[in-house]
């Protein structure tokens, strides 16, 4: 039950941001880091998950870390950029616990 809560809480603090931030990051930095193409792909099918009530999300929450490199922010990219990694990482934290 405390999973279900701190995730659920997580999420939905997140996924309005997120909907926002990454399909920015992925126009602006994209091109550079075309491993945010897959980062996108990856958030687009947890939200997706999640919004139809069905979050079995361990294969995207390991695919995820292993694009990103455990949600390294590259350092030739912007504050949203950081900000998508780091709400990434505290729900896939939230999740995996």
């Amino acid at each position: 039950m405390s999973k279900q809560f701190t995730f659920g809480g997580e999420m939905k603090g997140n996924l309005k941001k997120l909907d926002l931030y990454v399909p920015v990051v992925e126009r602006v930095h994209g091109g550079h880091h075309p491993e945010f193409h897959e980062v996108r792909r990856l958030y687009d099918e947890v939200a997706r998950k999640i919004r139809e009530g069905r979050p079995e999300l361990n294969e995207e929450f390991a695919r995820l870390r292993e694009v990103t490199g455990n949600y390294t922010v590259p350092g030739d990219v912007c504050e949203s950029y950081e900000v998508v990694y780091s709400m990434l990482a505290e729900i896939d934290k939230a999740y995996s616990e």
